[in-house]
């Protein structure tokens, strides 16, 4: 099976960080976004995929090259204008010759694609939508299915007192060839507002397959930032780059830790990453490459992306900082902070 992933949207919820880098490519505890899906894709088996691009697309090519690096083919299909989710998988219709698996390019889950898969075959499905279940359900489109799983009908942010269930849209799909059919080419369309009601209105079987594992949409700086700390805690089923040196620390190669700073949490540390003495790092932190903290600054519950310094004496809460920012001897960063690539506080600043 082929797998599709749709990487083509602005990321506004994540600016300033999305302004030079496409979202996909953000760093996730020192990986990019992306690598994440490539391993799960190829932990099912799945050798080839496409990449639907449109925005900063060129960043996509640069990184992954034709694949082979990270044991995958992959092809590039480039949209001239937005072409919605359903435009983007049209677009990309002629490497689509057998069920193809989708992907949106924003969430990240630990779901077993191969059960899906037979879900899909056994229910002689059109399409399978993966879903989800949540705690809100009125800040997202509910979808309804029978006790076969046989998807019912849609509703698009309900109130309280509409909803009749907690499953949404996963964004992780599996389409036969024939759904394509439907979708008309060259125009902004979209699988969720058009294909979908579509099937459902020719009475074609469309499926939902709950999936109970992890699911986050990592489109929020929030949400990045929970992304950070549950795969540090173990429970999003992702696997953490760097050499563990202790319980809860992970080093990239030539990082440093001073034998006086304090770690009083857990810690992932990318390439020549640097903790002076007297540092106090609590909570989860995430430092990447090439980061220096400086003595006695302190850290907590914070991800910090590569090349970045922060200054002696320094306080940082809860807060994302972008690559290459300058953080001058005690500032103060507070929990909701997000600060941009390259950007330089001068010292005793609070944010």
């Amino acid at each position: 099976m082929k797998a599709l992933i749709l990487i083509g949207g602005l990321g506004t919820r994540l600016r300033p960080f999305t302004c030079n880098t496409p979202k996909p490519l953000l760093p996730i505890v020192n990986k990019p976004f992306l690598l994440y899906q490539i391993e799960l894709l190829k932990k099912y088996g799945v050798k080839e995929v496409i990449f639907c691009l449109a925005y900063l697309s060129h960043t996509f090519e640069n990184h992954f090259g034709n694949g082979s690096k990270y044991g995958i083919k992959i092809h590039y299909v480039h949209e001239e204008e937005p072409l919605g989710t359903g435009g983007a998988i049209k677009n990309a219709q002629k490497y689509i010759d057998r069920k193809v698996l989708i992907f949106n390019g924003d969430v990240l889950m630990d779901i077993d694609i191969e059960a899906m898969r037979r879900y899909h075959i056994k229910n002689k499905a059109k399409a399978t939508i993966a879903l989800t279940r949540v705690k809100d359900p009125t800040v997202y489109g509910l979808v309804e299915t029978a006790k076969n799983g046989r998807i019912e009908r849609f509703l698009e942010k309900p109130s309280w007192d509409e909803v009749t269930c907690n499953t949404i849209n996963a964004g992780v799909y599996i389409f036969e060839p024939e759904a394509l059919s439907l979708i008309p080419p060259g125009i902004n369309y979209s699988v969720e507002r058009g294909l979908f009601p579509a099937l459902l209105s020719k009475k074609e079987k469309l499926f939902g397959f709950v999936n109970t594992s992890y699911w986050i949409d990592i489109g929020s700086i929030e949400k990045y930032l929970q992304v950070h700390f549950d795969i540090i805690d173990g429970v999003a089923g992702a696997s953490i780059a760097g050499r563990k040196t202790g319980k809860d620390i992970w080093q990239g190669s030539n990082s440093f830790i001073s034998k006086e700073a304090v770690i009083d949490g857990k810690l992932v540390m990318g390439n020549k990453a640097r903790i002076e003495e007297f540092a106090q790092i609590n909570g989860k932190v995430t430092l990447g490459h090439g980061v220096i903290i400086r003595k006695g600054a302190i850290l907590s519950d914070c991800v910090i992306h590569d090349h970045t310094e922060v200054g002696e004496g320094s306080r940082l809460e809860k807060c994302l900082v972008g690559k290459q920012c300058i953080i001058e001897p005690h500032t103060s960063l507070s929990p909701g902070a997000a600060l941009a690539d390259h950007s330089i506080l001068k010292k005793y600043s609070k944010l």
